[in-house]
């Protein structure tokens, strides 16, 4: 056996430029105790995005401008919707052969897709318009006021002038006089008011009172007396009255009734719960409160617009005609104050208010509307002629806008 070489005189392998050709021709090398000297290192990273090469420019074409002289055609397909409930038909006046004395009767409800959803469904019964008049003609507008300022005072007066000149299917005469509060006129005063427009007209009546549930009460009592067989819209049966007694009152006589609550839903559905006791469900058209334009009339849109909705859903609660007391629109002081010229002459501007309070809740679905000037209330029919009237859009009057000078 060979001598042991010391620590120092173990042989060194110099690895220089030929590394990699040195390792290349071993599979496997173990160093142990090896130190490695290298000389200069050089690392050279190359980019994982290849930098971006500038495009050569050119000269952009100038396009000559040309007008546009049609309408881009594209494919429409009518969104059909599921809808399992149905609003119930109510039916308001009598004529001779149902035993009364109007001329006509009239039918709300029936829908079975929301507002104006043709595509979903037909209009049944389009909505309908009651002329307000009021036993004691109270503080109005000026623009209120004009075309029936010779009749104020006189109900059957001016239910006439709204039928025989503006054309009313239906009156709504309130009885706000019976008011406790203000000349506290008796039930059977008031009755024979009811009873005198009755002959005045041959429309449709409704019939309001003053917001006391206990005068309300003694008045409407005597009012279905006189009425009897004339199916009058009995307005209103609120939360706070004796449900059971006014509902009595309306099925005894043959008339309807209009369930009114304060902009809620549960509130509505536990109203008509307890009217359901008592009444067929062809008798209650139920009202969610109308709030005037920019005071509150998104409110009003949502709840009546939802409650439309849920009875379309299946709600069986809610599946009854809407009605809207539109008139309340004038308690807007825009309508009817003296502001700056840039507002526009109240003579138009009150009507307007009306107009767009009525349009606005027409789209919620409203059967039923209560309004007074006979302008606004002209508008609204001709509203709803156009949209149940079936006609086709023009596609030239729509694109007619781009090209209109103000």
């Amino acid at each position: 056996m060979g001598e042991k070489r010391s620590e120092e005189e173990k042989p060194a392998i110099k690895l220089g430029p030929n590394l990699l050709e040195l390792l290349s021709r071993f599979t496997e090398i173990e160093l142990e105790d090896v130190e490695l000297e290298i000389g200069d290192l050089e690392i050279s990273i190359q980019p994982s995005v290849p930098m971006p090469v500038a495009a050569p420019q050119r000269e952009i074409p100038v396009l000559e401008k040309v007008k546009p002289t049609e309408l881009l055609e594209a494919e429409f397909k009518v969104p059909k919707g599921d809808y399992p409930g149905q609003i119930i038909e109510a039916k308001l006046g009598a004529t001779k052969k149902e035993g009364g004395t109007r001329g006509s009767s009239i039918v709300l409800g029936g829908e079975k897709a929301p507002a104006y959803y043709l595509f979903d469904s037909p209009l049944v019964h389009p909505p309908v318009i009651a002329f307000d008049v009021f036993d004691k003609a109270p503080s109005l507008a000026r623009a209120m006021r004009a075309p029936f300022e010779d009749v104020l005072n006189d109900p059957t007066a001016w239910a006439k002038r709204c039928v025989e000149k503006f054309g009313a299917d239906m009156v709504g005469l309130h009885l706000t006089s019976v008011d406790p509060l203000w000349m506290d006129t008796t039930p059977e005063e008031a009755a024979k008011t009811v009873e005198d427009v009755l002959q005045a007209v041959d429309v449709p009546l409704a019939v309001g009172g003053c917001g006391d549930p206990n005068k309300d009460l003694k008045v409407f009592e005597k009012v279905a007396e006189v009425g009897e067989g004339e199916r009058l819209l009995i307005n209103s049966v609120t939360l706070n009255m004796d449900i059971k007694r006014m509902a009595e009152i309306v099925k005894k006589h043959g008339h309807a009734v209009i369930a009114f609550t304060s902009m809620d839903m549960a509130m509505a559905r536990e109203l008509n719960r307890k009217l359901y006791e008592f009444l067929p469900r062809e008798d209650i058209i139920i009202d969610t409160t109308t709030a005037a334009l920019g005071y509150g009339l998104d409110y009003a849109f949502t709840i009546m617009e939802r409650t439309r909705l849920a009875g379309l859903m299946g709600d069986p609660e809610l599946q009854h005609p809407l009605a809207s007391g539109t008139t309340n629109a004038w308690a807007a002081r825009e309508a009817w104050m003296k502001m700056d010229p840039k507002w526009g002459p109240r003579e138009l501007r009150g009507p307007i208010w009306e107009t767009v309070t009525a349009l606005t809740l027409l789209l919620a679905g409203v059967d039923f509307f209560m309004m007074m000037h006979p302008a606004a209330v002209k508008t609204i029919k001709d509203v709803i002629k156009d949209f149940t009237s079936g006609k086709r859009a023009s596609p030239e009057r729509i694109a007619d806008w781009v090209t209109v000078k103000i």
